[in-house]
């Protein structure tokens, strides 16, 4: 791992100023100094060159705009940077999904899901698997719901927790712990 030093931190620093003053040297300086380690993270979050490319332009105009509010003292500019470089890319990668599902699908996907009876048959068109329609139904339905929410739908653990009028937290341990809980069902079955 490289460890920056002072100098560099200070380097580094000083190009955020000059990109909060509009200096366009400095502008394009800032750009090739960090484009490689923008654009690498980006390609390994969206997993497509081409949405990469976006992304990093993305990247540099949200730095160029924040750039008056960078502190030195909270974080060096290539991990500033970098956060911003995951942000925009989950962005990217979520708008890339398809269409958000409307809320009357969803309240019958999570239905379907979590019904024991013949419903099953419709959660089977959502789920394409009888398989997947049955370990949701193991799981207590607030973890079922999140896990659908989730996974099926491309909420954010943010998003299910405002779907479900529940604290973050709480939307993370629902995820997280459905989660596991099917992953450990799926090794018992193949242990079988």
């Amino acid at each position: 791992m490289h460890v920056l030093s002072r100098a560099d931190r200070a380097a580094d620093a000083a190009l955020v100023k000059g990109l909060a003053v509009d200096d366009q040297a400095v502008a394009a300086a800032f750009v090739r100094r960090f484009q490689g380690a923008v654009f690498g993270l980006a390609v390994a979050i969206t997993r497509d060159s081409s949405m990469a490319e976006d992304v990093s332009q993305e990247v540099f105009v949200r730095a160029w705009r924040a750039a008056g509010t960078y502190d030195i003292r909270r974080a060096s500019v290539l991990t500033w940077l970098l956060t911003i470089t995951r942000n925009a890319a989950i962005d990217a990668t979520r708008m890339r999904r398809a269409t958000p599902m409307e809320d009357e699908m969803l309240e019958s996907l999570v239905f379907d899901s979590l019904s024991a009876d013949d419903a099953a048959d419709s959660a089977l068109r959502h789920l394409d698997s009888e398989q997947a329609s049955a370990r949701l139904r193991t799981l207590p339905p607030e973890q079922a719901r999140a896990v659908v929410l989730a996974v099926i739908c491309g909420c954010t653990a943010a998003e299910v927790g405002e779907r479900e009028q529940i604290p973050l937290g709480t939307a993370k341990t629902r995820i997280r712990t459905g989660l596991r809980r099917l992953r450990d069902s799926l090794k018992e079955d193949a242990d079988d």
